[in-house]
């Protein structure tokens, strides 16, 4: 069995800095906390907690010491109130989220009523759409735009990890309902990178692995894209996970990796994987 692992797998830009930013202030203060958790990996998470810094559900919990912005961003309520406690802040937005966020605040400024395109009960569309005025929509896929009031100006901006092709047919559909569209292409090009490498892998072998949280929005889309064209495809978070029995016909074993999923949880499972190899 020959196993094949995605060029782009594991850790990108943001995350790779937002978890050095973390590792960085680890030690320095015994009062240092993340706002929510600094990635979507409860494996580098656990690690932050071992070294003292654990993440904080809110600031009510904190009334002195150093606050870690995660890498997706919080609302601006979050980072206000953070202010108004004279916190020490440690700002580990990724930079692709923070231009989302300048967007929606200049075309509400600018009288346009704003889409953005992804997942409302996600971490950073919830902190993208704080940074808007009144007329701030989520919608999930084109067909949400026909439940929107009519607005003569649209600004449409996206959540860093959804598909080009999704944002396209949302800006379609609101071609349909307004008479000025301006559009932030923000998709993080490590998404799109990473998407299209693993549909090209998922079609050259006969078993796919996707690792990373299951809490990340940008894993679960890659477990998306490879089922859709192999359904032998698994999510998985470690090493532990793996079955056997998955490789029992598989002569060509493809693995990728989200975004927020660490070299050493890449590393862990491509051992499992040779284990099982040399045992059969």
């Amino acid at each position: 069995m020959k196993v094949l692992l995605a060029k782009q797998a594991g850790f990108c830009f943001g995350v790779k800095r937002a978890t050095q930013i973390a590792f960085e202030a680890a030690g320095k203060d015994l009062t240092t906390y993340t706002l929510g958790p600094i990635i979507h990996s409860p494996q580098v998470v656990g690690k932050l907690e071992e070294l003292g810094i654990r993440p904080l559900a809110s600031l009510d919990e904190l009334d002195t010491g150093t606050i870690i912005i995660r890498s997706h961003g919080v609302e601006l309520k979050e980072v206000n109130k953070a202010h108004g406690k004279n916190l020490d802040i440690i700002d580990a937005t990724c930079p692709f989220v923070k231009k989302a966020q300048e967007h929606v605040r200049r075309l509400s400024e600018d009288g346009y009523g704003v889409v953005v395109v992804g997942e409302a009960d996600h971490p950073e569309v919830q902190g993208i759409v704080s940074y808007g005025g009144e007329k701030v929509f989520v919608v999930a896929t084109g067909d949400d735009v026909d439940k929107l009031p009519h607005m003569n100006k649209i600004g449409v901006v996206a959540q860093t990890t959804q598909a080009f092709e999704n944002l396209n047919n949302v800006v379609s559909a609101c071609l349909l309902r307004g008479s000025e569209i301006r559009v932030y292409n923000t998709i993080c090009d490590a998404t799109s990178v990473r998407q299209e490498e693993a549909k090209e892998l998922a079609g050259q072998v006969d078993c796919m692995l996707v690792i990373g949280g299951f809490n990340s929005a940008n894993t679960r889309r890659l477990h998306e894209v490879c089922a859709e064209i192999l359904p032998c495809t698994y999510h998985i978070e470690t090493a532990q996970e793996i079955d056997p029995k998955w490789f029992a016909s598989a002569e060509l074993v493809g693995v990728t990796a989200g975004a927020s999923t660490p070299k050493w949880i890449i590393d862990e499972v491509m051992n499992k994987i040779e284990q099982l190899n040399k045992s059969d």
